[in-house]
This record gives C-alpha cells, structure tokens and sequence, in this order.
C-alpha cells in the first residue's frame, strides 16, 4: 500500500509541475532564509556561553545616575582590582584587561599582533585553556607572556615557544618577556580576542595611574563564589561606592541628580558576562543590540510562518482540480483516513524536497550572506546535534501545519457532490481572510522598518560632525615604526606640495579604517569642586587646519610655544560649558594635585570624535613629545584626490619601510560608525523582500480559489453585458480590503517599534506619516497585480464554458 501511494504521490507531482514547483521553491526560499536568521541569532546569544560556570562570571561597571539620563560605564581604574579581592571574601577571582596592540619581535622579525594586560586570575576566571603551561604558573612573573596557538605558529613555526625569549614593544618601551603558555585560539563568539597576554603591571600608564580612582582605561572581570547571589553581592559594594567615589557621588549631588529606584547617586555594580555582549554601554559598543537578535528570530518565523501559509492555500485550490479523484476513490470504498494520510504523504514529499532544496541553497549562499552581513557563520554550525534537531523540527513542523490541513479539508469531500461537481469550500472564512491579513501585515510592517532604519542612516551620515571629512586620508602607523618620526619624515616629503592642504597626526582615528582599532582616553578631574570628564585627545601641529576646526576664540597649537607640548589645551564648547567658563581662554586647571597645571589657550566647537549615535562630548586636545601618534590625516586638494592614495603609497614605502600602507579616506571611516545600522536594513530589506514574494504567491493561490468558485457568477455576469474592467474590480475589491486591513494594522506597530528604536539615538529623524501611505499604496497595488493576472485570465474566459460547469 505505501508503495503506491508513494507512486501515486510522485505521479500527482509530475502531473502538476507548476503548481510543485512553486510550493517547492516557496519552501526552500523560506528555510533557507530561517536557517540563516535562526543561526546568526544563536551565533550572537551563544557570545562568551562556552566559559565553564558562566553564570558566575561578571563585568563590573559603574552607575551613574545624571541628570539627563543614567548611565553605564564599563572603563575602570586601576586601583579597584585589588580593592575588590581585599574586600570581598565572596570574589573567588577577579582581573583586569586591557585592550591593546603591540608589535612583537623575535629573531629579527617583526609582527603585529593583539597584545593585552591582565592578571593571573585571568586564567583561572575563563576557559582559554593552556595547550603549554600551567594555569598556575604562566602569568605568575611580570616577564611572562602566553600567546594564542594561532601566533605561536605564525613567529616560532615548528619551534617549541615554550622559555622562548620575545621582545613586545618599540625603541624606549621594548620590553623582553618569556613564553611561559600557549593558549587555545579564542573561538568566533568570545568577547576578548587576544593574539597575547602580559601582565597589568606592564602597561605604559600602570604606574602613574595605579593608585588614581578617576583614571578609567580598562575593563574588570570577576567570577563570584557558589551560591554568590548578584543583588546581594550589589548591596555590599554600597559602601564600597561610597568610600572610594565619594567626589563622583557629592558632584552628583551638585548636579541636582536624584537617587535610582535602588538609591544610587553613584554605584559600583556588576553584569553577568553573558549580557555584556548586548549592553554597549559598558562592553564599549560594536555588537548588535539583543532586540535586533530577537527581531531575526521573529522574522525567521513569520517568514516560515508565511510559507507554510501559502502551501495551505495552493493545496487547497488544487483541491478543486483533484476533486474528481477524491470522489472516485471514496466511491471505489478508499477510506477518509486512508485518503488523508496519501495526500498528506504527498504534502511530506513536497515539504522535504522544499526542505533539502533550503539546506542546498543555505550552503551555497553561506559565503554571501557571511560577506554582505559580516557573519562568522560556518558549516560546522549546521552540523551540530541541536541545529540539526532544530532543522528537523522545523521540517516536522511545516509539514504537519501546511501539509495536515489541506490534507483533512480534501479527505471530507462528499463523494455524491463532488462526482456531480458541486464541491465547494464555502464562503471564504475567517480563519483564511486571517491568513491574508497576517501575510500582508508583516509584510508592510517589515518594508515600514526599512524605509525608517535607511531614513536613520541617513541622516546619521549627514548629520554634521563639527569638521570637514571629505578629501581627508587617514594612514594607521602601526607598530613597527615611531609614529612621530615618521610623520616628520613626511612633512618634509610633502613641504611646498600644492596639493597637499595640510597634514598632522593623533593618537585617535576618525571613523573606523581597515585596521578596525579604535581607542578612546577619558580623564575626570574637579574643577572648582565641580565633577568634570572629559575625551582626552592627543594630536600633533596644525590638526585644526587639516580638519578644517574653526578656532572660536584664542589660538591654535604652535611649534613656536615649546609650552605647547608641556601644559597647553584646546578645549571644545562643551568643555567650557562643563567647567562653566563662558570665556575659558587663559584659564588653568589640574587633573591630579601633583600634576600640572594646564592652561587653555583655544576654544573649539563640538565635534564628532566618536559615532554621532552618541551626543557629542566634552574634549580636551593636547600636544605631547612622548605620547604614541598612531594615525596620520593628510588633507589634499579635489583635484588630486583620485592619484592621492598611489601617491601616498609611494611615499609610505620611502619614510615607513617594513610598514604596510593601510590608508583610507575618512569620509569611508566615518560612514563605517553606522556599519551596524546598515546590516540592519539590509536585514529588513531582504526579510521584507522575502515576505513580499512569499505573500504575493499566497494570494495568487487564493485569488484561483476565489475565481474556481465565482466561474458561473464570472459567466452571468458577462452574458449581462459587464466589461472586463468591472469584473476585474468586482474580483479584486475583497482582496483590496483584506490589504487595507493589514495595512491599518501594521503601520501603528511599525511605529511604535521604529520609535523605540530611533530613542536610542540623539540625532534621529522624525518619523513622516507619509511613510506608511506610500507603503500602503504601494502594498495594494502589488496585490491588485497579483490577483488581476487571474481576474483577467477569468474575465476573458468564454462565459459558454463557465456556464456549461453548472
């Protein structure tokens, strides 16, 4: 018996071509696309799962509740660590890490790599297991150093590293370490990526800083003994707060700044390692905000959800054409649930060549999608006993939800009606006009949010930044060479160049370049016992000329003031305003009692260091003989700007030998910020795309069952002389306010979630209510498009034939 259903099925399928071919790629269009969304959602919840006992481990971060809004800092300074171990007997471990890069030598060899600061609890807080060496012992001296497997094999090949001397840093910071552990490379979705780890103690600033509470510049992991609960551990720092942030907590005061619901002026507080990844407040940004993974999610949903929505309504209009079938094999004494389980045996067919066919093309399309969304998805996820139950749960699923009820309406057929040709599924019900509705609704929900997501973008793009980023190039210096010796070498190259507007250099890029680095320096001091913070910048000579800043009042960095190197400041608008000097030019201030004293000699307007997704910040610029100039912006004239990269190339190679030119012009960095903002419109554009497709075929199958029920009315109507134009509107009207519906429903949500979105920016676009028209017009008239191919094909039908049907 199975085998000639199974015959009967694959008979059925060839017969009707067209109609498997259309269920079939619906279905591999909809599980490929699932697949993709389901699995980068995983990827981004499964960040930093893999360290054993997780839950116990945690960020610490700072609470500050201001006036305006409160919040989240992650940076930390250096003097809590130890305060913390001292404390806290409930602190089973707790490290410090800092980001950085260096370069390494060994044996005459240079290379760049991702050397961090840390303590030795590091090892025993996370699993990055040790392939050489003990986790007791490898960072136990302040001149050891473990490298990642992936470096050791990249600057010792087949050598043993193990005791192997190698030198970090250059000229007056090299430093020699010993190789005392090789780590396991970090997997995709850890937070810290590391090539190496030396120890806090070695970093450039630990010694000044080490016992200064407002000098923030890394981050604080801690793992919290069993049974540890977080909100009781939360109320013990209280006093913790209190005695060392006492100025942060009487500034706020100051302010005017009310206690949280948990009674925080100022608090130290702890988050658990794996919300870390989704908090950019404190993880320092660049990971997608955890609403945007659970919108992937839904949309991986709703999109099988519309598949398996259309496979029901083209069963059911195929229904009409095998009725006849149904009729004679209930009359040769086939049994109700004998033709369920045949038909529904062909709807699994159906279902698993759609199925195989998603897996096919989500393997073929994995490298694009990685490319075009920056993923790290591979094979191997594919492959692993949950995704593969997950896949094959989803297989079931669809084919018990899509395949059963067309199965179940079909085997109810009266065999008497349907041999006399009278069969019929009713009006249109509620539960199929539902359907259309859910269709079209996330439909134009979707395509709302990309109009608005592309709108944000844009006007992030263009929002002023406060200077002139085009025809500026941005050179990372990387470490192999001194940054301030080789700018000199190229101002002297580039001296009486008429197409070189001006040129500098700063320990901070604009945007993001292909070096991907990023670093920001916050320093907080008082000023007449008011609370200041504020972006400590560091840049060279003629930095406001070659970024086109206007000097608001006082005077620009000038090698003839060797002061200027010493105890010199330009601050921007905000700064002043924050020290609450109107005229701030010929003021002083110190950032530590035993410091120096700095005077402003310049004032600036606000401009975008960072993101313009964050308000602009107080900044204060200096000029430094000691400090590392990491970056290079040479501003160069429109005319030669096409042959300014060569040209630059050619110079790198003469004044920076042995460093790679990695320029990029900074207008291409700065639209780099909003790289996030960008996948996500792509996202909803490609989800919206699908959805379209998948609900126009849907409404196409009900549009044929529509006109399979309405042929003798089609038939009168024309023998009473209605036009072609009118039957056509008579067919598509239902459908039209189906769409209206839809259209009604989804534009309140779509607001109501894009403004929850754009609330997280403080530059962002004012929603148009002519979106949601545009969209809605535009929504009716592809179903218009839809449905009419059939009402036009119906209406041109010889009224004799639909009349002979009765």
């Amino acid at each position: 018996m199975f085998k000639s259903y199974l015959k009967i099925a694959f008979r059925n399928l060839w017969k009707s071509k067209g109609y498997a071919f259309i269920n079939i790629a619906g279905l591999a269009v909809a599980f490929c696309i699932s697949t993709f969304l389901f699995l980068t959602a995983y990827f981004a919840l499964s960040f930093d799962n893999f360290h054993k006992d997780n839950e116990r481990l945690y960020q610490v971060y700072f609470f500050s509740n201001e006036p305006e809004r409160a919040e989240k800092i992650g940076s930390m300074p250096f003097p809590i660590t130890p305060a913390l171990k001292a404390e806290f007997p409930e602190i089973e471990g707790v490290t410090r890490v800092l980001n950085g890069s260096n370069v390494v030598e060994y044996k005459g060899k240079y290379f760049d790599k991702q050397v961090l600061f840390t303590d030795p609890d590091f090892l025993k807080i996370f699993t990055f297991p040790l392939v050489k060496g003990s986790a007791e012992t490898a960072l136990q001296d302040l001149s050891s150093i473990i490298i990642s497997e992936n470096m050791a094999k990249a600057v010792f090949g087949n050598e043993d590293p193990m005791g192997k001397p190698l030198d970090v840093g250059l000229d007056g910071n090299k430093k020699q370490y010993v190789v005392t552990g090789v780590l396991k490379d970090f997997p995709e979705n850890s937070s810290i990526k590391f090539d190496a780890f030396i120890r806090s103690e070695n970093a450039e600033n630990y010694q000044n800083q080490k016992d200064q509470w407002d000098a923030y510049s890394h981050r604080v992991f801690l793992k919290l003994s069993p049974n540890t609960d977080q909100a009781a551990l939360e109320k013990r720092l209280k006093p913790f707060s209190a005695k060392y942030f006492a100025e942060n907590i009487a500034s706020l005061k100051k302010k005017g700044a009310k206690p949280d619901e948990k009674g925080d002026l100022f608090a130290v507080r702890i988050e658990q390692i794996r919300n870390v990844h989704f908090d950019s407040q404190i993880s320092g940004g660049g990971s997608a905000p955890l609403a945007l993974v659970y919108a992937l999610m839904g949309i991986g949903f709703f999109i099988l959800l519309i598949a398996c929505i259309n496979f029901i309504n083209l069963n059911v209009a195929r229904s009409f054409v095998r009725a006849r079938e149904v009729g004679v094999r209930k009359s040769l004494g086939a049994l109700k649930n004998q033709l369920f389980l045949q038909i529904w045996g062909e709807a699994g067919i159906i279902c698993f060549l759609g199925f195989l066919s998603g897996v096919i093309l989500a393997v073929l399309l994995l490298p694009a999608f990685n490319a075009t969304f920056q993923g790290k998805l591979t094979l191997d996820y594919l492959l692993q006993p949950d995704k593969i139950a997950i896949l094959l749960g989803l297989f079931i699923l669809v084919t018990l939800l899509a395949g059963g009820y067309p199965a179940w309406q079909m085997s109810k057929f009266n065999a008497v009606e349907v041999l006399k040709g009278k069969v019929s599924l009713k009006k249109p019900g509620v539960l199929r006009n539902s359907l259309i509705v859910a269709q079209f609704t996330l439909s134009s929900l979707l395509i709302c949010c990309t109009v608005i997501a592309i709108q944000q973008v844009d006007h992030l793009r263009k929002q002023p930044l406060g200077f002139q980023k085009e025809q500026v190039i941005s050179i990372p210096v990387g470490k192999k060479v001194n940054g301030r010796q080789v700018l000199m070498r190229m101002r002297n190259k580039l001296e009486g160049d008429p197409h070189v507007l001006g040129i500098t250099g700063s320990g901070v890029n604009l945007g993001v370049g292909i070096d991907r680095s990023t670093s920001r320096s916050i320093l907080g001091f008082t000023y007449k016992e008011k609370e200041v913070t504020t972006d400590w910048l560091h840049v060279d000579y003629d930095y406001l000329k070659t970024l086109n800043i206007k000097l608001l009042a006082g005077r620009e960095f000038n090698p003839a003031y060797p002061s200027d190197t010493l105890d010199r400041v330009i601050i921007t608008e905000s700064m002043a305003k924050m020290i609450s000097e109107p005229e701030p030019v010929g003021k002083f201030f110190q950032t530590d009692t035993a410091g120096a004293k700095y005077q402003i000699i310049g004032l600036i307007p606000d401009f975008n260091l960072y993101s313009s997704k964050n308000e602009k910040k107080p900044i204060t610029m200096h000029v430094s003989g000691s400090e590392a100039i990491n970056y290079i912006f040479v501003r160069v004239t429109p005319q030669s700007l096409k042959g300014a990269m060569d040209k630059f190339r050619k110079i790198w190679d003469e004044v920076a030998p042995g460093s790679a030119f990695i320029g990029t012009y900074v207008d291409e960095n700065t639209n780099a910020w909003y790289r996030e903002e960008e996948q996500l419109s792509q996202v909803f554009s490609l989800a919206s795309g699908i959805a379209i497709m998948l609900s126009c075929l849907g409404l196409f199958a009900v549009a044929l069952i529509v006109i399979e029920q309405r042929t003798k009315e089609i038939g009168v109507r024309k023998v009473l002389g209605a036009s072609i134009s009118s039957l056509v509107f008579v067919l598509s009207r239902d459908f039209v306010k189906l769409v209206l519906v839809a259209i009604f429903i989804a534009s309140p949500l779509a607001w109501f979630f894009m403004q929850k979105w754009l609330d997280h920016y403080p530059y962002r676009i004012e929603i148009n209510p002519l979106i949601f028209i545009l969209v809605g017009l535009s929504a009716i008239i592809v179903a218009v498009v839809t449905v009419s191919f059939q009402s036009i094909k119906a209406a041109l039908m010889n009224p004799v034939n639909s009349l002979k049907r009765e």
